[in-house]
């Protein structure tokens, strides 16, 4: 295990070009504070310098949070927001390690691939499938900094989603019914919806998974 002056890299670190292209980004980003101590705990925890953008917004910021609170980049962890760390949301993850979740319960996973080069791969809540995204981290997050969100997310969005997002707890997501994983589902602007916690949105997709294929 790599000690925590290992792992801050004073030369040559990512913030500044993470910074710069939330700066640039089309969308809202907030930005949010890390507490020092925690931040030093989590990238411990994460074993990633921050010459990489995973070890920067791990150990610079609370977490990102992106369109709207759309897309939840995880970070250190920000209690005020109610948004969870990276260790935490991971605490009992077997494959791969979290890094973001949207507002649908979708989570995107930095996992290892028949190349042996780990790229972020998304499970979606409209197939209940993994998706590999074919970026590593840092090319992911500049991607959807930059403008690739509204195309990813483009059939699973409904009219006024702004306003419900806005709503939501970062701690939670929206609850579609009928889910989007079903032929009645497909529709988004005909389902209702309610926030749920994270931990529930996650764990049905997780039940949903195993138990049988979508209809």
């Amino acid at each position: 295990m790599r000690l925590l002056t290992d792992l801050v890299e004073s030369n040559d670190p990512a913030w500044p070009e993470i910074e710069a292209a939330v700066a640039a980004s089309p969308y809202p980003v907030v930005t949010l504070a890390a507490d020092p101590q925690r931040a030093d705990e989590e990238l411990l925890w994460a074993q990633v310098t921050t010459r990489s953008w995973l070890g920067a917004v791990v150990h610079r910021s609370g977490g990102l949070v992106i369109d709207h609170g759309w897309l939840r980049v995880l970070g250190s962890g920000n209690n005020e927001r109610h948004l969870a760390s990276l260790s935490e949301i991971n605490d009992s993850v077997t494959s791969g390690v979290i890094v973001a979740q949207d507002v649908l319960g979708g989570q995107f996973a930095w996992r290892p691939n028949t190349t042996g080069k780990p790229t972020i791969c998304y499970l979606a809540p409209d197939t209940m499938d993994w998706e590999d995204c074919e970026r590593g981290y840092g090319d992911w997050l500049a991607a959807m900094l930059g403008g690739a969100t509204t195309a990813f997310y483009k059939d699973l969005r409904w009219p006024g989603w702004v306003d419900d997002v806005q709503a939501c707890r970062l701690d939670h997501a929206i609850s579609l019914w009928p889910p989007p994983w079903t032929r009645e589902g497909k529709d988004l602007s005909a389902a209702s919806r309610r926030p749920v916690p994270m931990s529930e949105a996650m764990s049905l997709i997780g039940v949903t998974r195993n138990g049988r294929s979508p209809a």
